[in-house]
Parts: structure tokens; sequence; C-alpha cells
């Protein structure tokens, strides 16, 4: 059986739900953040060296990076081709997003959320206004006129496509999902109805339900 290495609150929740569109049994062996510095614990380290989640084990094969261990199992679990297209110009665009979601958009996320505790804890009390200060500014400044940028960029491309890939669901809506929640619950979406409507879409699919049961609350504000 395959074990899925879940950290909470993070991109493992991606595989857990793949898993469930295939229908392919697995097995979750969960790991908590610190409280503090919301970090993984060093225990993830003995199953991958970078100590990160999500990690797949399946029949002593240990797989790492979010995007490629979704390649693996629509490679060797999804036999009938349901999550990846079967025609050329949809195959380049699953492709693209599959890459673009880790490539282009979640670094932007990231340091979003870095500039955003900068003047926070761990950060000494005494240098915490300047901290603040310099997060906001490096902000409001760069990050969220480029983050708007690819709001801009995404809602186009789904004006003329229900799915990222074309008019099929496949994993590139998969690989997806977790950098435009995070922009849901960091940034808002309110002025963006086509990404919004794909996203009531996709998350009321049986699959993702069944996911976010299993794996827990997605709470990606933190």
């Amino acid at each position: 059986m395959l074990t899925v290495h879940h950290l909470d609150n993070s991109r493992s929740q991606r595989i857990l739900w793949m898993l469930e569109e295939l229908s392919v049994p697995y097995e979750v062996q969960r790991y908590q953040r610190d409280a503090e510095t919301m970090l993984a614990p060093a225990s993830l380290k003995k199953i991958h060296p970078l100590g990160k989640s999500p990690v797949l084990e399946d029949n002593g094969l240990i797989l790492a990076e979010s995007g490629a261990i979704i390649e693996y199992l629509q490679e060797v679990y999804d036999a009938a081709g349901t999550l990846k297209p079967s025609a050329f110009a949809e195959r380049q665009q699953y492709r693209y997003w599959m890459h673009y979601a880790e490539g282009s958009l979640m670094p932007l996320l990231v340091m979003k959320l870095i500039f955003g505790r900068l003047g926070k804890p761990p950060m000494p009390w005494l240098i915490r206004p300047i901290g603040s200060a310099i997060g906001q500014g490096v902000q409001k400044n760069y990050l969220d006129k480029q983050i708007y940028t690819h709001l801009d960029y995404l809602e186009q491309h789904l004006t003329t496509h229900p799915y990222f890939a074309g008019y099929q669901f496949s994993a590139a809506d998969i690989q997806m999902s977790f950098p435009i929640e995070a922009v849901s619950a960091r940034t808002g979406l309110g002025k963006y109805p086509h990404i919004n409507a794909w996203l009531s879409n996709v998350t009321a699919r049986p699959a993702y339900q069944r996911a976010l049961e299993t794996g827990g609350p997605l709470n990606i504000l933190r």
C-alpha cells in the first residue's frame, strides 16, 4: 500500500486528493508543524533529506515534490487516462500548468507569507516595527502587484477554459488548487469570477471532500 507522509496544512493535501480521484488505497503518516515556527518536524528528515512534505512511498520508492508525485501517480495508476488529456493541444496546457503552479505562482505566495511574518515573533521585539515596515513595503510595492498580474492572467485563461487543461478536469487542476486556495485565503478573489467559479467547482468534487476529511482542515492563512 502507498504511504503519504502528510504534513498538516500543506501541499500534501493535493496528493491525498489525487489518490482519492484515482480510488487508490493508501495510508497516511501524519506530521504536525511547530506551533511557533510553522516548520515541519525534524522527523520528516528520516523519510527524505529535505524534511519536507509531501513525500510518497510506493514499494520502496520514495518520491518528493508534489508535481513529481502527481505525475507519477497519473502515469502508474491512471491507466484509463482520466486525469490527463489525450488531445495534443490540451496536453501542452496540462504540462504548462503542472509546472506553472510551483514554478511561477507559488514562489510569490511564499515570499508574501515570509514578508508578512516580519515584525512578528520570533523576531526580537525591539526591531519588530522595522521588520513590519519592511515587510509591508515589499508586499505593497512588489509582491501584491505581481500576484494581481498573475490573477489577471488566470482569470483570462479561465474565461475560455472551464479547467486549466481545457474542457476536462485533470491533475493540472489538482496541482493548481493549492496556490489558488492560498491566494483566496490571503488576498481574496472578489474581482475574479471565473477563478472563483473554478475553485467552487473543483472543491465540490467528492474526492476533494474525502481528501479534506482524511488530511484535516486546510488553514492556509496561518
